[in-house]
């Protein structure tokens, strides 16, 4: 599956999550829910940030990274199974990180 097809399909996937968007980034889409990253696409694969609740959804999935110098995540093997896969990102919102506020752009 294509890059923009993978990310269409997970969207589709996780329809009716509110508050879920997805990023053209670097060749990928990294994903958001309610302003936090959770995941990416990365080539032919759709990752998640590693939490408790990501291990716990996933206990099978072996961390990787998705690129050279990148921080391991988990390979999604959930990703066919809608329901599972919006209880996980739920439950991985209290673990992720809060978005760093952007800097201002300073006029010349």
């Amino acid at each position: 599956m294509a890059n923009k097809e993978l990310a269409l399909y997970i969207m589709e996937q996780l329809e009716g999550l509110e508050f879920i968007k997805s990023i053209p980034m670097m060749g990928g889409y990294l994903f958001y829910y309610k302003g936090r990253i959770f995941g990416g696409s990365y080539g032919t694969s759709f990752m998640v940030k590693i939490t408790k609740a990501s291990r716990h959804y996933m206990p099978n999935s072996i961390s990787e990274s998705p690129y050279e110098g990148a921080k391991p995540m988990l390979p999604v093997d959930i990703v066919d199974n809608s329901e599972l896969l919006k209880q996980m990102v739920e439950e991985m919102y209290e673990e992720l990180p809060e978005a760093k506020p952007k800097k201002k752009k300073i006029k010349k």
